[in-house]
């Protein structure tokens, strides 16, 4: 199980955002992220659980996509 809990995250190409919470998806059951940016007025977004919580190739060192920020 992947645990990604409500907080500030940074996404990979330095942008940051708040996770609000992790819904299902009321037919599949599949898990995902809902989250906004910090900064702007660009909405809500979503995004599967398995994909906010993968990792990612950049410059050949593998990052997470998303971040926790401390």
């Amino acid at each position: 199980m992947i645990a990604v809990t409500p907080g500030l995250y940074r996404h990979y190409k330095g942008n940051d955002y708040e996770v609000l919470g992790v819904a299902r998806h009321s037919e599949t059951e599949e898990e995902f992220v809902v989250y906004r940016p910090v900064l702007g007025t660009s909405g809500m977004w979503v995004r599967p659980l398995a994909m906010f919580a993968e990792t990612v190739e950049v410059d050949g060192r593998t990052v997470p996509r998303f971040a926790p920020l401390a």
